[in-house]
């Protein structure tokens, strides 16, 4: 490494930001990307660890040794092209990945680790400033079209390897705009969605076809989030492409079957947050279900939960509480019991220090209301004995609910699509495939390929991009033979 010593010189430096109280006046980034100087001194904390377990603590085996080196010694056009070679949208994961990377950093086992994630974030960033990250498309052309359903991470990670190599490739929507989750779901404040359009117009200079509005399949239930104008049946897919990816979402939401579900004021947490995305686009919502003046309760710990806290803040919201049903986890992980795995500790998202009440180890046991709307939500304390969860004797409380989101994760992709193209399931719900061997990534219908949610359920926006590549390459060598595309 260019410093040797860095790791017993430098701290961790976080990337600055605003303050809460001047963030939640707008839906804009607020995190700073990293000066050269800090890039450099976070670079430098890089240790000649000898096994650098954050490689492969990154699902797309990101070179991090190589690249914070890189921006050590300030040649950020080197570290652009080593970052891109493993990770087609590193400003992506730069904002919204969690960083498991970090966790897996051998400085991280007696110290804090190196900021990993702000180092991405720059190199991505510098990259587009300067101009070096352009359309890459192929040289020579296959004649081989292939269909990729999903335009999230790993429809596009997908999409773009494919046509890279020189196949046609068309990716299907059902929104009115790409980019899947990205677009629809994650706030604009933790990404600006300016980011996956420039995306967006290098893969078309690439030689990628985006329709959007278009339904795959048939039936789709009402709480499916649908813009489609147009339909195309599966059939007529396998007819007209050599190939086909389905790539798209988790988006079968964890419901919660207590009375009182059905008040008006309950929500799915992917009913509310996508709404304001579109706003922010500048489209008019006749019933946008807003959080001003209301108090609101959140039910679910992870990162959907915080981000209807965060948009419940920048609503005007009087009050907003988060539960979880597990118990609290500790501040710190235990570090020799867990390194370098992904660590099992309380964190505390931007969204919570906006403002926020947050409570662990409660279970809703009903809700209850006036004239068909909320007006409260019934709870009690639980205790978790060999692994079953008991409900904690005279633990029951009340709380007042003008709106409740429910963001408990999600169970499944939308059954009609893989129930459409008659693709074979697990035991969860997702389409079957593996990821080795001479049928990686390939469903029980030889042309139909399926990659990140809809294959692993739900998971990182990393994971999905690497699913994405792979799948890619099982595609390009299930076309022509064999591939030149990365593993």
């Amino acid at each position: 490494m260019g410093k040797i010593t860095g790791f017993m010189e430098f701290e961790r430096q976080e990337e600055g930001h605003l303050e809460p109280a001047d963030r939640v006046k707008n839906y804009k980034e607020f995190v700073l990307t990293l000066t050269d100087g800090q890039a450099k001194v976070q670079g430098a904390r890089c240790m000649d660890c000898g096994i650098p377990f954050c490689n492969t603590g990154c699902p797309v085996n990101n070179m991090i040794p190589d690249w914070n080196d890189l921006v050590y010694h300030g040649n950020y056009r080197a570290a652009v092209d080593n970052l891109h070679s493993t990770n087609n949208f590193p400003e992506f994961t730069g904002r919204i990945c969690p960083a498991p990377c970090e966790s897996a950093c051998t400085l991280g086992i007696n110290d804090e680790p190196v900021g990993i994630k702000s180092i991405e974030r720059k190199i991505a960033d510098t990259g587009w400033e300067h101009g070096w990250i352009v359309p890459q498309p192929a040289s020579v052309k296959t004649g081989k079209k292939v269909a990729v359903i999903g335009s999230g991470p790993a429809g596009l990670a997908a999409a773009q390897q494919l046509a890279r190599v020189g196949h046609d490739v068309t990716v299907f929507e059902k929104s009115d705009r790409i980019g899947g989750l990205l677009r629809y779901g994650i706030p604009d404040f933790k990404m600006e969605k300016g980011l996956i359009d420039r995306r967006v117009e290098q893969m078309q200079a690439e030689g990628v076809t985006f329709r959007t509005s278009v339904l795959v399949g048939k039936d789709f239930p009402a709480t499916v989030s649908n813009m489609a104008r147009d339909t195309i049946f599966p059939e007529d897919l396998e007819k007209e492409f050599d190939a086909v990816v389905l790539a798209g979402g988790a988006e079968q939401p964890r419901d919660l079957p207590v009375p009182g579900r059905e008040l008006k004021g309950v929500h799915f947490a992917m009913d509310f947050l996508p709404q304001q995305n579109r706003v922010n686009a500048g489209d008019k919502l006749k019933d946008q279900i807003k959080a001003t003046g209301k108090h609101v309760v959140v039910i679910g710990g992870g990162d959907t939960g915080s981000d209807c806290v965060g948009t419940s803040n920048r609503h005007g919201a009087l009050s907003v509480t988060q539960f979880e049903l597990l118990p609290q986890p500790p501040e710190q992980e235990n570090k020799p019991l867990v390194w370098p795995y992904w660590p099992t500790r309380l964190r505390t998202s931007s969204s919570h220090e906006e403002g926020c009440q947050r409570d662990w180890a409660v279970a809703t046991k009903r809700l209850e209301g006036k004239g068909g709307k909320v007006e409260k939500l019934v709870a009690c304390r639980v205790e978790w004995k060999d692994g079953k969860m008991v409900e904690v004797p005279d633990s029951e409380f009340e709380m007042k609910a003008d709106l409740v989101f429910l963001a408990m994760g999600f169970v499944s992709p939308v059954q009609n699509v893989l129930d459409a193209f008659g693709v074979q399931k697990d035991a969860r719900g997702n389409a079957r495939a593996t990821t080795d061997g001479e049928r990686s990534y390939q469903t029980s219908k030889p042309k139909v390929f399926t990659a990140g949610d809809m294959r692993r359920g739900q998971s990182l926006v990393v994971w999905a991009i690497r699913e994405g590549r792979q799948c890619a390459r099982a595609v390009d060598e299930f076309l022509m033979g064999s591939s030149v595309l990365p593993r």
